[in-house]
Formats: structure tokens, C-alpha cells, sequence
């Protein structure tokens, strides 16, 4: 299969949506002419019978689709729940969790400012999160669980960034956490 034929094939895989041979030819730098040859090319690779995909013009462009022999099995594996969209606070409460564990949610909430109990309840129910244990004063300890792992494709939580990209020096780490300190005190004295 040549490079052209390759690169699209990875461009229609990625896009939720039909795309146009004059699209395909502007985002690779290829002629019309070129972008047509490689979509002939693809379709007969991914002629009916020999893949489990096949590739398919619809509404005016391009689209990789699965072989209706592969119905059913698509039905099943697509009605299974799906992991929704987490809120900010959710994600926040997430990434402390991610680099603090185990930490309990008194820490979480001063962190933030602002309660930590429904972002918690929320990612304990989605399996983000987990008990960890107890702390010296009887809280509950968090951490986080397999699936985070595979939500965010790592193999362990020491993937994580390293936070030193962002605050290099410690006199910088205290003056941030100082700064989130007293803007969380100040949400949390105004009410919000």
C-alpha cells in the first residue's frame, strides 16, 4: 500500500465524519489526482469480504465502516455503558487524587477549596477512584484505580507528568499552594 494510501487510511480512521477528496488532498499536500488514486487503492484493499472494515462514500466524502457481518456484535459491544465526560471539578479533584495518593477528602476539599464530596461520590461511582485505607484521624484514604490507569492509557500512575514541568523550584511550589490556599479559604468564606 503506498505512504498516500497509508496516511489517509489513518485520516479516515481518526475522523468521526465523512471526508472530501478535497479535504484528504489540502491536509496532506497531495494532488487530486493522487488523493483519488490512494482512495482507489484503499478500496480495494478493503474490498467486501476481506476486512472487518470497509471503506464507504457517504455524504459527500470518505468513511472507514464496519462489515455488516459485524452487526450484531457492534450492537453489543456499543450498548455497553460508556465512561461520560467528567466536569472541571470532577478533573480537578481527579488529578489531586492522580498525585497525592492516597489522600483523604478533608485534604482534597482544602486543596480545592470548596467540598469534595459530590466530585468524589462521582468518581467513586464511575471506578476512577477507590478506598485506600484510613488516616491517622479515621478519614477515608482515596486512590486511584485500574481503569483510571486505562482511561488515560498509562501503565502506572509514575507515567503521570511530572509536576516540576510546571512549578520547577519549591519556593515557587509554596507560593502557588499558598496562593490556592488562600483563594480556596476565600471562596469557601464568600459562600460559592
Amino acid at each position: 500500500m503506498s505512504e498516500l494510501a497509508r496516511i489517509i487510511e489513518a485520516l479516515l480512521f481518526l475522523s468521526s465524519e465523512p471526508v472530501s477528496a478535497a479535504e484528504l488532498a489540502q491536509v496532506t499536500g497531495a494532488t487530486d489526482d493522487a488523493v483519488e488514486a490512494a482512495l482507489v487503492e484503499l478500496a480495494e484493499a478493503f474490498a467486501a469480504g476481506t476486512h472487518g472494515i470497509a471503506l464507504r462514500e457517504l455524504a459527500g466524502g470518505h468513511t472507514l465502516v464496519s462489515e455488516p457481518l459485524a452487526e450484531e456484535a457492534a450492537r453489543a459491544l456499543l450498548a455497553k455503558p460508556r465512561l461520560a465526560t467528567l466536569t472541571p471539578a470532577q478533573l480537578e479533584t481527579l488529578a489531586i487524587v492522580a498525585y497525592l495518593q492516597p489522600v483523604s477528602r478533608p485534604e482534597i476539599a482544602r486543596i480545592r477549596g470548596v467540598n469534595a464530596d459530590s466530585p468524589v461520590a462521582t468518581l467513586l461511582d464511575r471506578n476512577l477512584i477507590e478506598e485506600s485505607g484510613r488516616s491517622q484521624f479515621g478519614a477515608v484514604l482515596y486512590r486511584t484505580t485500574t481503569l483510571f490507569l486505562k482511561v488515560f492509557g498509562l501503565q502506572g500512575t509514575s507515567e503521570l507528568p511530572d509536576v516540576a514541568e510546571w512549578d520547577p523550584s519549591p519556593e515557587e511550589q509554596r507560593e502557588l499552594r499558598d496562593r490556592l490556599l488562600a483563594a480556596g479559604e476565600a471562596r469557601a468564606g464568600t459562600g460559592e
